[in-house]
C-alpha cells in the first residue's frame, strides 16, 4: 500500500486506444531527495504459511524484515504476490505479513504476475486494487521520483503493441531532461538462462513478446542520454544480463520455492545456488549500485551474504551542466 507520507500527485488520461487492458493511466509523483534507496525482488507467493507446497514461508517472511529493516524508500515489486489472485485469503496473508511495511510507511509499486490473475479476472484484479487504490485500477503506470523514473507494466498483455506499447513508446520519447536512470518493471523476463524444460526441476524461457520489447529498449539505448534498466521475476531465482546497454535483472527469488537454473557462459552471473533474496538499489546523482541481499536457511536461522553487486552509470556528459 502507497505511504501517507509520500507525497502523490495522481494525473489520470486516456490511452490512445480503448481496450480490455485498461482506460485510464496513472502517473505517481513522489518529492524525494538524492540519495535514496529501494528495493526490487518478487515471486512471494503469500500463501497459508501451514501449506509449504506454494512456497518457502521461512524465507518469505525472512526477507519482509529485511527489507522493513532495511528502511528502503519503497518497494518495486515484480509480480506474484500471491499464490492466487482470487483467493481472499492469500490476500489477508499478505495484509499479514506486510505489516511491518504500513507500519513504516514504506510504498509498494508492484507490477502483475500471472499469479495476480489466478481465477475469475475481476475477482482476482478487485483483490489486487483494493490494496494499491492510487493505481486508480491502473494496470501499467508510471512512477516519478527524484532522478528516476519507473515504468511498471503488465506482461499479461504485449508490451510493445497495442495501447500499452503505444503507452511505452510516448514515455519513452518524453523522459525529462533531469531523469538519469528509467526502470522498467514488468513480471516476464526479457532474457534468462532458465527454460521451460526445467532441466532442474523448475524455470521459464524468455517469451517472444519480452525479447521484442528487449529488442525496443535495447535500440532507445543506443541513443538514450539516460540509462535503462529492467527489473524482472517470474524465475525463481537471480540472474543479471547486460545487452545493448541496458542491464536486465531477474528477481524472483521472494519466497515462492527457488530452483537452481543452468547459466550460459557469457552471463555475468554465474551460481549453481538457489537464491531467495531481494535487491537493494542505492541511487545517487548519474549513478546507482544495484546489491543482490541473499538468505539461507539451511542452518534453521538466516544468514546472509551480498553474492552479487553492480554499479551502472550515466555518461559524464548526460549529467554535465544540469
Amino acid at each position: 500500500m502507497l505511504a501517507l507520507t509520500t507525497i502523490l500527485l495522481l494525473i489520470s488520461s486516456a490511452c490512445t486506444k480503448r481496450s480490455s487492458a485498461q482506460t485510464p493511466t496513472t502517473d505517481l509523483l513522489a518529492e524525494r531527495k538524492l540519495p535514496f534507496r529501494f528495493v526490487a525482488y518478487g515471486d512471494s507467493r503469500f500463501h497459508d504459511p501451514n501449506d509449504t507446497t506454494a512456497a518457502n514461508p521461512a524465507a518469505r517472511v525472512a526477507l519482509v524484515q529485511a527489507i522493513a529493516e532495511a528502511n528502503p524508500a519503497f518497494i518495486c515489486f515484480t509480480g506474484d504476490l500471491v499464490y492466487n489472485g482470487n483467493d481472499a485469503d492469500d490476500w489477508k496473508v499478505w495484509d499479514s505479513e506486510t505489516s511491518i511495511w504500513r507500519e513504516k510507511n514504506i510504498s509498494v509499486y508492484p507490477a502483475i504476475g500471472n499469479h495476480e490473475l489466478h481465477g475469475k479476472e475481476e475477482v482476482a484484479l478487485g483483490n489486487y486494487f483494493q490494496r494499491f487504490p492510487a493505481l486508480k485500477n491502473s494496470r501499467y503506470y508510471s512512477v516519478r521520483t527524484a532522478n528516476v523514473l519507473i515504468l511498471a507494466l503488465d506482461s499479461s498483455f504485449e508490451e510493445v503493441t497495442g495501447p500499452q506499447g503505444q503507452w511505452l513508446a510516448d514515455k519513452l520519447d518524453h523522459v525529462s531532461r533531469d531523469v538519469d536512470f528509467v526502470f522498467v518493471m514488468l513480471h516476464h523476463p526479457p532474457y534468462t538462462s532458465s527454460s521451460d524444460d526445467k532441466k532442474f526441476g523448475g524455470g521459464h524461457s524468455a517469451r517472444s513478446q519480452e525479447q521484442a520489447l528487449a529488442q525496443m529498449l535495447e535500440e532507445r539505448q543506443s541513443h538514450a542520454r539516460f540509462r535503462i534498466v529492467v527489473f524482472s521475476g517470474h524465475v525463481h531465482n537471480y540472474e543479471r544480463h547486460e545487452h545493448g546497454g541496458v542491464t536486465y535483472f531477474v528477481s524472483g527469488g521472494g519466497g515462492a520455492h527457488a530452483y537452481p537454473i543452468g547459466r550460459a557462459p557469457d552471463d555475468p552471473y554465474q551460481s549453481k545456488e538457489i537464491n531467495y533474496h531481494y535487491l537493494l538499489v542505492d541511487v545517487g546523482k548519474g549513478v546507482l549500485k544495484v546489491t543482490m541481499n541473499r538468505v539461507d536457511l539451511t542452518s534453521g536461522k538466516p544468514v546472509w551474504t551480498q553474492p552479487d553487486s553492480v554499479s551502472i552509470a550515466v555518461a559524464a556528459a548526460a549529467t554535465a551542466g544540469r
